[in-house]
């Protein structure tokens, strides 16, 4: 929100605006009158007034999910398209399998070299970890039996915990948040995304767990991981480890809903780069959905063959 200086005459008129887009993905604009003339006290006063009047209007109309919003019709349209998948609980053999799985992919999509055989021999203990990759390996799968034993809320002490167990050993900032700027480059080194500001990040942070508390009633599950794991993406607290970490919670998300996990595949990985940029650009969720749902039904094939509702 910003206010609006209007000369008329000697007189300074002032408005508060406020831009949000509607269904359509239209920019549309609030603008509230605050009064003429105001001195800076009078002016902090009713700026502080009419934001919380037009946020109750937004709240009204819509719904918040960080710095866009969704129509209510816009967020049932979403919370539909996550009933296109079916309800399978894995047993003792399918964790076990999907650990494996997962663990190779979300390791591989980051650009470690250890293969799936090997990482089956790291987790079943027949081979020691050595190198950072391995190593990293050990301690993913260890994050991914975390996730789905612990009894914990999501808070910011449990993503400094994620991260600690996921590279223990092999990234000296383990389990804190970053003090430094960081950029994602391509492989032609063009930036394609800028975390957020580092004088920012314990404000987003705080954010990111204050919308999750108010809003998750909201959304169905798998919404709901989708736009975490996006905003987490976004925020990017983290040196290193961004991305394990953000998909080690979108499943958190789904295992405490009860609902099954999703392997984000190595297959997938330009398909996944591309809907990341897409929120962060566009505020555009329904890729991002579309693409857990696809990644859902490819897991379900690799560790079962069983439906359940």
């Amino acid at each position: 929100m910003f206010v609006e200086k209007r000369k008329s005459g000697k007189n300074t008129k002032y408005y508060l605006s406020h831009s949000y887009r509607d269904e359509n993905g239209k920019v549309k604009k609030i603008r509230k009158y605050l009064g003429s003339n105001l001195s800076k006290s009078e002016l902090k006063v009713r700026k502080l007034e009419t934001e919380k009047e037009i946020f109750n209007m937004i709240e009204e109309m819509n719904v918040r999910v960080f710095f866009f919003t969704l129509t209510k019709k816009k967020l049932e349209s979403l919370n539909k398209l996550s009933e296109k998948i079916e309800i399978v609980h894995l047993n003792k053999d399918e964790w076990k399998k999907f650990e494996k799985d997962f663990v190779y992919n979300t390791n591989a999509i980051e650009g470690s070299t250890v293969s799936l055989e090997e990482v089956k021999e790291i987790v079943e203990n027949e081979k020691k970890p050595v190198g950072y990759d391995e190593i990293e390996t050990k301690n993913v799968a260890a994050a991914v039996e975390y996730i789905r034993k612990t009894d914990e809320k999501l808070s910011l002490d449990f993503l400094l915990k994620l991260h600690k167990i996921c590279f223990d050993k092999t990234k000296d900032f383990a389990g804190k948040f970053r003090n430094v700027n960081v950029i994602i480059k391509d492989s032609s080194g063009k930036i394609i995304h800028s975390g957020v500001p580092k004088d920012q990040l314990s404000n987003y942070l705080k954010n990111f767990i204050l919308w999750y508390e108010e809003n998750r009633e909201k959304f169905k599950p798998l919404v709901l991981a989708s736009i975490l794991h996006n905003q987490f993406e976004f925020i990017h607290p983290f040196q290193d480890g961004n991305g394990r970490v953000g998909r080690l919670l979108s499943n958190f998300i789904l295992l405490k809903n009860n609902y099954p996990p999703i392997n984000i595949l190595l297959e997938g990985r330009a398909e996944y780069y591309k809907i990341l940029n897409e929120y962060s650009k566009n505020d555009n969720l329904k890729p991002t959905l579309d693409f857990f749902i696809k990644q859902y039904k490819k897991t379900l094939k690799k560790v079962t063959t069983k439906k359940k509702k």
